[in-house]
Formats: C-alpha cells, structure tokens, sequence
C-alpha cells in the first residue's frame, strides 16, 4: 500500500526563508518522483508518532542540511492531485520556517539539482504548482 494514492497521505510542507525577504527553493531533478525540473519548497511525510514541528525539522535537515530557527505555522491544505493518471490525496501542513543560509546545502542530490534564493516577487519558472499555493498563504498571513 501506498500513501496518497491507496490511502491519504500527510505531509508538512515548508517554505524556507532567510529572515532578510528571499525564499530557498530547489530544482527536483529527473530522478524525483514528479514534477521533474521544476522548482519546489521542501517537504516530506509525517512520520508514525511524529509531532507536525519535529516532522520540519527533521524534513529540512535532511533536505538543507540545516537546522530551524524560527517556525511558524502557515496552513493547512486538502491536496488532490493526479500523479501519473492515477489520483492522489494528500493532506499538507505548511510552515513558513527561518533557516541560517551558511548552513544550506544539497542534502537530497538524487531529488536536487540545484539550489537558489529568491524574492517572492521574482521566483524562478517552471514551479511546481503547490509552490504558488504558498507564497499566496504568506502574503496573506502578512509573512512575506
């Protein structure tokens, strides 16, 4: 069985910042499991036991080798998407998380290409279509 297809996934979700105004986004690579070379937040499924804020961090050291300095919560979201053809339902909760930009790296190089810091009003292109989903929640929760 698979989660988000054979039965609802959760997953936290988190846009990066670096407390200054620009967003950290990836570029997934071909190996990634969809939306390949578009650019993506972070994000990973919740764990058996585990709390939504220790999911986070443990997401964002895996993914950026860094360590959280400020969480906060942005949202929660309903995600029914197709993968493949097949539909899949995922429930995402998302928060907008302060990291020390020294301490950004690569840590997923089979799922990221490549790395970059950006103003909200200037993303990069192709994204991937939750992305945009995020900067909107920010801008209302008057984060960004």
């Amino acid at each position: 069985m698979k989660r988000g297809t054979d039965y609802i996934g959760v997953t936290v979700s988190f846009l990066c910042h670096d407390g200054r105004g620009k967003i950290l986004l990836h570029k997934r690579t071909q190996n990634s499991r969809d939306e390949q070379g578009k650019w993506d937040n972070g994000g990973g499924a919740l764990e058996f036991g585990e709390g939504f804020e220790e999911a986070v961090a443990r997401e964002i050291k895996e993914e950026y080798c860094a360590d959280v300095v400020e969480s906060k919560f942005l949202c929660a979201y309903n995600n029914l998407r197709q993968q493949d053809g097949a539909p899949t339902h995922w429930v995402n909760i998302v928060y907008f998380v302060q990291i020390d930009p020294a301490q950004v790296r690569i840590g997923e190089p089979t799922k990221m290409e490549e790395l970059g810091w950006f103003s909200p009003n200037a993303l990069p292109e192709p994204q991937h279509p939750t992305l945009a989903r995020w900067i909107v929640e920010a801008r209302k929760a008057k984060m960004i």
